[in-house]
């Protein structure tokens, strides 16, 4: 595998911190390179075959259909290729027209779709590729989105060419279109939009239809068009022992504007970017997983493991209240020799649910990694603050001649190594520079209402957008200072002391459905996830190991700054100082959905 897709690394790693983590394939499992591919596929046909093979390759939109289609060709020139997206697809106008509603004129925020891969093809096209493809007299490959529903479900073999969301989100920056949609040169949030409201929330639907019956899993985020592939059979299987062990998706770096140097040093990052702003180093929407075999790696979206093992990952009270979805998020904002984030609101429910069909909102809390000196958050409304007053004045700076004078309007707070501020919906607030944030939440991160961005524009040269209609419905004016002191600030309870061993509850508030503990110990801390996913990140320590009190799982390694996952189903484990340590204590912070332990019943 190439990993000119993944994100930009040096060599040396002073604090150890894994950037490209793997979970192993079954013993045995092979991973095809490159065109190797192909010919699998066919052997897997004509094996099945009663008559003249047919193959349909199923790819996730964003993928590059047409260097997929002369991979094909290549591989295998008797067979017929049929790009079923250009046979069969519905006209783009129609698609705008059918989605439009969705998509809303705003520039960030559309509406949750329902939309299933049939809604997009043509009745009547599609009838007559079938009958095409019935008359065949050589073998026919089907090259698409929605190959499988255009085959009836009765290929010969299946193939599913998967990419992940990040991916597609680079391609969609270097000019790549929509699905179907030709628009190379639109604002990119417009791009990631369309994508996040309406294209991956049905390929994801139509991708779940397909897990139990793939023959081939294929790697299309490389810039070649097959970076690798692996068996059904050894996806399914990975999959399965995935959901038994710690593991860690693939973390993903990105600038910004308001971006500082933390993780770059600390994290040996590209040396000679201007910045690093965010890392998404648990957002498994985003994230991938590396499939690995004797030393070759296979790319997949992080989320097919959700989609595929959502019960045994999350556990069955988790799924039964969040269905098939990653309901935490654990994100890096690094604002060290950086400037302040925008300053925003998130969504009370209520309003997430009515406004965007969303049915669960952004809480969320900033646990502080690192900060200097002059670090502060500013969170909440000073008291006695004019709502009126303060959103004629933000609608006012919206012209860059008059700035918003945040400090006259909203508190700001301290912030020091390992503080833990909570911030709930309908909550002012953003990070100041100089801090480095630990942030843990809810995972609808799209839905920040940008109130103020400080007269910035982004990387692109164009103004940051801002959203105050939304934000002046959703800022809750009690949450002033008295308000946050009692509630979002300093809010630490122990709950165990041990001889070398203190676990805390800290962070979120009531209102949030995250519980968050804290636990600092100088040679282990007995955990049992209690039938719910657990996402920890060691926030004091140079290195660890998660292991199984029973040996149910080989030791995981584990170093500062790196977030883990452990499954639901992996019940009991130790999280213990490692033999290469040299750290006298060492500290994780745990979540998990309040309500799912039987401790917190």
């Amino acid at each position: 595998m190439t990993t000119d897709h993944l994100p930009a690394i040096a060599n040396a790693q002073p604090t150890g911190y894994v950037k490209l983590p793997t979970i192993p394939l079954p013993e045995g499992s092979e991973v095809l390179i490159g065109d190797q591919a192909w010919p699998a596929a066919v052997r897997i046909a004509q094996e099945r075959a009663t008559g003249v093979p047919l193959i349909a390759v199923d790819v996730y939109p964003g993928a590059d259909v047409a260097a997929l289609m002369a991979s094909i060709a290549a591989a295998l020139p008797t067979a017929e290729i049929i790009g079923v997206e250009d046979v069969a697809a519905a006209d783009p106008t129609v698609i705008d027209a059918l989605i439009g509603r969705h998509l809303t004129d705003d520039r960030v925020f559309g509406v949750m779709s329902h939309f299933t891969v049939d809604e997009f093809y043509d009745a009547g096209k599609v009838e007559q590729l079938r009958e095409r493809i019935a008359a065949r007299r050589s073998p026919i490959v089907l090259v698409g989105w929605g190959a499988d529903l255009i085959a009836e479900r009765r290929a010969d073999a299946l193939v599913l060419v998967d990419m992940a969301r990040w991916e597609i989100q680079q391609r969609q920056r270097r000019g790549a279109a929509n699905w179907r949609a030709g628009n190379h040169d639109e604002d990119v949030l417009r791009k990631y939009k369309r994508g996040f409201f309406v294209e991956w929330r049905t390929a994801d639907r139509h991708k779940r239809t397909l897990f139990d019956r793939i023959d081939l899993v294929v790697d299309g985020n490389a810039a070649t068009a097959v970076a690798g592939a692996v068996t059904g059979d050894a996806f399914r299987a990975a999959m399965r022992t995935a959901t038994t062990q710690p593991f860690r998706v693939v973390p993903f770096f990105d600038p910004g504007v308001w971006g500082g140097q933390w993780m770059k040093e600390k994290l040996d990052l590209d040396p000679t970017a201007d910045n690093f702003a965010w890392c998404f180093d648990c957002v498994p929407e985003e994230n991938s997983l590396l499939l690995e075999a004797d030393g070759k790696v296979v790319e997949i979206p992080a989320i097919d493991l959700v989609l595929s093992q959502p019960r045994e990952l999350l556990g069955e009270r988790t799924f039964s209240r969040f269905g098939a979805e990653f309901p935490i998020r654990f994100d890096f904002l690094d604002t060290m020799g950086g400037g302040n984030l925008s300053l925003q609101v998130h969504p009370l429910t209520d309003y997430i649910r009515d406004a965007f069909g969303m049915s669960y909102t952004q809480d969320e809390s900033y646990y502080m990694l690192d900060a200097a000196d002059d670090a502060v958050v500013y969170l909440g409304v000073k008291p006695g603050v004019d709502p009126k007053e303060m959103f004629e004045s933000l609608r006012a700076a919206t012209d860059g001649k008059h700035p918003f004078d945040a400090e006259r309007y909203v508190n700001t707070y301290p912030a020091k190594k390992h503080d833990h501020f909570a911030i709930p919906a309908g909550t002012i607030h953003c990070s100041g520079a100089n801090s480095m944030v630990l942030e843990i939440s809810a995972t609808p991160f799209i839905f920040t209402f940008k109130l103020w961005d400080w007269d910035r524009v982004g990387l692109d040269g164009v103004p940051r957008p801002v959203h105050l209609d939304h934000g002046e419905r959703n800022v809750r004016w009690e949450r002033d200072d008295e308000w946050v002191d009692r509630n979002l600030v300093g809010q630490v309870q122990e709950i165990r002391r041990e001889p070398g061993l203190v676990e805390e509850r800290t962070g979120l508030h009531e209102l949030e459905f995250i519980e968050v503990r804290r636990h600092w110990f100088e040679q282990e801390a007995a955990h049992d996830t209690e039938g719910t996913v657990n996402v920890l990140n060691l926030v004091e320590g140079d290195e660890v190991e998660v292991v199984s009190p029973t040996g149910a799982f080989a030791p995981y390694r584990v170093h500062y700054a790196e977030t883990f996952i452990v499954p639901a189903a992996v019940g009991e484990y130790l999280i213990r100082r490692s033999s290469n340590s040299r750290s006298e204590r060492f500290a994780t912070v745990k979540a998990y959905v309040r309500g799912t332990l039987a401790s917190d019943d």
